[in-house]
């Protein structure tokens, strides 16, 4: 096993399912770095069998048995990981509980299928005593479930706040840097491949939400509960929030947060205001960047590409070869071996929004007339709400409303929904109170 006089005398063999934009980097990088790879492995890694219902323009197959049934290549009695990377999540259900049941490891880079599928996957897993790898799955060639696993075993996390979905980042990017409208910017973020063509997934917050469950549930040791999380996307986002809080010294950005309390753990997607000085506030265009917590080492930050052939082939990579290892030198591998074992899994209470804390950033469309800032200061000042910072404009030529715009101290999530309704039963307001979450992340 291993080496021998400098030659490598295991060979461990890959089935890939899947020749699209990932599953073509991955063949791509692979190919391209075989002897590099390989040496890092302490074994031949080789891709053997790709399952495939079309070709890959830019991937020399040649030599590769090719099949346009995925399922085939778990058939194939020579593959020991099978790579999942056919996207979706009803096939590759089956795809990987198939490849389970015959005894292979696997490798995916789907986080919907981790975040609806995962426990019934580790605990056939567990089972069959198999891996199930999914470093891929959560800010592309970032490795953050490695870093939690390995790099952060010795802390107790706090709290984790990433910027997880790359679309949402380059839409508010150029929403702040450009003044351009959402729409617009979605339409190019479409044409650059950023967004789907139905992009609610990623506007909507759901993709950031099915990697923020994967997060939690490493972090916290806390069982995969994805119908639990909190999803708020950026649709409402307009320009003028965007530049009343750079004029307050914050930046807009969509952020996945869990965080645990004495209360539970909190969950949750949303746009939230952060000190434009952060670290986090300063990651633009289509990057990603996840800042964790913990008890022993303090905040640190990991960001980079989030997405992409290569960027998400590396972290793919990655599990191939420490799988890889673990088959060429019989070592044992803990399952589902990139998170947590399943005994380990405790219960946790999830906390209903209404009753997180946080600070908040509120804009209040009033009518131009006197008295109206102080019964709006009563409301806050009655509900025991302070003001850490405040805007009130003049009106311009010719109009008869003005915005006031406030933040608040920490309160929670209830009280400051109740100012809300107070405030909007005023005869001078005149549309619904904006309100958008602020986090200082240990600023």
């Amino acid at each position: 096993m291993g080496f021998c006089e400098g030659v490598l005398v295991k060979k461990v063999t890959v089935g890939l399912c899947g020749l699209g934009t990932v599953g073509s980097g991955v063949f791509n990088v692979m190919a391209r770095n075989a002897e590099l790879i390989n040496a890092r492995a302490g074994c031949e890694v080789s891709i053997i069998h790709i399952g495939a219902r079309r070709d890959r323009e830019g991937c020399d197959t040649s030599g590769v048995k090719v099949n346009r049934d995925i399922f085939a290549v778990l058939d194939d009695p020579a593959v020991d990981i099978v790579v999942e990377l056919i996207g979706g999540t009803d096939t590759a259900r089956d795809l990987v509980l198939a490849a389970i049941s015959k005894g292979k490891h696997v490798v995916t880079a789907n986080k919907a299928l981790i975040a609806h599928h995962g426990a019934e996957i580790f605990a056939a897993a567990a089972e069959k005593k198999v891996a199930v790898a999914y470093e891929a799955a959560v800010a592309g060639g970032i490795p953050i479930i490695k870093a939690l696993r390995d790099g952060l075993v010795a802390n107790r996390i706090e709290w984790i706040a990433g910027i997880i979905n790359g679309t949402t980042n380059f839409i508010l990017t150029e929403m702040r840097d450009k003044g351009r409208a959402f729409d617009d910017v979605l339409k190019e973020a479409q044409a650059l491949g950023y967004a789907e063509a139905d992009p609610t997934f990623d506007v909507e917050g759901i993709d950031a939400a099915h990697k923020l469950v994967i997060l939690a549930s490493i972090a916290f040791g806390m069982p995969l509960e994805i119908k639990r999380i909190y999803t708020e996307g950026i649709t409402k986002i307009t320009q003028e929030d965007i530049r009343y809080a750079e004029e307050l010294g914050y930046r807009i950005k969509h952020l996945g947060i869990a965080r645990e309390t004495a209360e539970g753990v909190e969950l949750r997607v949303n746009p939230t205001l952060v000190p434009e000085d952060s670290l986090i506030a300063k990651v633009d265009g289509a990057k990603n960047a996840v800042m964790v917590m913990g008890d022993a080492v303090g905040s640190t930050i990991y960001s980079g590409a989030g997405a992409g052939s290569e960027p998400t082939a590396s972290a793919v990579i990655a599990d191939i070869v420490d799988v890889a290892r673990a088959v060429a030198h019989d070592n044992h591998l803990p399952v589902p071996y990139m998170g947590f074992v399943p005994s380990a899994i405790r219960s946790r209470t999830i906390l209903p929004i209404e009753n997180i804390h946080s600070a908040y950033y509120l804009r209040i469309v009033v009518a131009d007339k006197p008295g109206v800032m102080s019964e709006v200061t009563q409301v806050l000042s009655k509900a025991g709400v302070s003001i850490e910072a405040i805007i009130q404009k003049e009106p311009h030529r010719g109009e008869t409303q003005v915005s006031i715009v406030l933040i608040t101290n920490v309160v929670q999530e209830s009280t400051i929904n109740a100012v809300i309704r107070d405030i909007e039963a005023k005869d001078f307001v005149a549309t619904p109170v904006i309100k958008l979450r602020v986090e200082t992340l240990g600023a």
